[in-house]
């Protein structure tokens, strides 16, 4: 879906919810769009939010799938015009617009622990107050921000360090920091929309992508590649957003609903993920026991983690404004939450 029809579709929708848009109060039915399936770590957050909203309001949601109304930069446009309410809009696609959220992209600045993760989401003043007001000036809201599964690789060749990524395409979201991250690691990175991946693995035109391990079993990635490597470099993250002016026309009520929505969607969407990955790997090497399955040392990950102090500095340089302060505040915020973690 381009933008152009995008941008066909967002106006005929407009014209029917731009009194929607005005006042939360009158609207019936919520739009709501996923970069992924009903089934999988987004369209389950969604679904436990919309439970929640219809049995505490007269409201109801309606949740599109991805692909139903466009590739992931399509659907943040709609939400930014107000053609639907919320949406997923996860750093690697919005990174173009709000540039400073591409600190979630960076390699080895996450912490690995889930707990630690499920805090630091949730505390992280960077995050919630910071970043936030990033989004307002780009006529969103964020409601909510959520970690999804650690990121593997996978590739039609074996991992064990960067040298092993030497001429390899590998697939990457249209994000700079991507770009950067893997141009480090020593492979070619081809951003690709994700509607793409599938066939240009099939047919060689890249050789690896990245993603969690559940996307990769329910997506069937492995199919197309042998071999999955965890490095530890990063956790996918996703946002949830809101049309601004939709959001700001709630009553106060209805903001407070959302934001309890949000909450008691998050405790789940972090309770489901618990196991999460080992079930999927599981699954995968069900359906193809000849997949290999590494998870490098510390020893083999020095390396990355070498490469990854590059790619900070480029954020800091290449981002500019408030770069500098995001990757010292996520810092700064992660120790606290581990120390929080860790005091329990």
């Amino acid at each position: 879906m381009t933008h152009r029809f995008a941008s066909i579709v967002g106006a005929a929708v407009v014209s029917t919810v731009a009194m929607t848009a005005a006042s939360g109060a009158l609207a019936a039915t919520w739009k709501y769009s996923l970069e992924e399936a009903i089934d999988e770590v987004q369209g389950v957050y969604a679904t436990k939010f919309k439970e929640h909203i219809e049995a505490n309001s007269d409201h109801s949601i309606e949740i599109f799938p991805f692909g139903t109304l466009g590739e992931s930069n399509d659907t943040t446009e709609l939400a930014q015009m107000g053609a639907i309410q919320f949406a997923t809009a996860s750093p690697g696609f919005t990174g173009s617009l709000i540039p400073e959220l591409q600190v979630f992209l960076l390699p080895y600045v996450l912490p690995e622990d889930h707990d630690v993760l499920a805090d630091f989401y949730q505390t992280s003043d960077t995050i919630n107050e910071m970043l936030a007001a990033k989004y307002e000036d780009k006529s969103l809201h964020l409601v909510d921000m959520y970690p999804e599964g650690e990121v593997v690789m996978t590739t039609k060749e074996p991992v064990t360090g960067p040298a092993d990524l030497d001429g390899v395409k590998f697939r990457v979201m249209t994000s700079p920091m991507l770009i950067e991250t893997y141009e480090a690691f020593g492979a070619t990175p081809t951003p690709l929309p994700w509607g793409e991946v599938y066939g240009a693995l099939q047919t060689n035109i890249i050789q690896g992508q990245e993603n969690p391990m559940f996307f990769v079993e329910s997506t069937k990635m492995y199919e197309v590649t042998d071999h999955i490597t965890y490095a530890g470099h990063n956790n996918f993250t996703t946002a949830v957003v809101a049309n601004k002016t939709f959001f700001d026309g709630l009553s106060e009520d209805e903001q407070a609903l959302v934001a309890e929505a949000a909450n008691v969607a998050y405790d789940h969407i972090m309770e489901y993920q618990r196991g999460l990955t080992e079930r999927s790997e599981e699954k995968i090497l069900e359906a193809k026991p000849s997949m290999t399955v590494t998870v490098l040392t510390d020893e083999q990950r020095e390396p990355f983690r070498e490469a990854a102090e590059q790619v900070k500095d480029a954020f800091v340089e290449e981002v500019g404004g408030d770069a500098q302060a995001v990757l010292e505040g996520f810092q700064e915020d992660i120790a606290e939450s581990k120390a929080r973690v860790e005091g329990n």
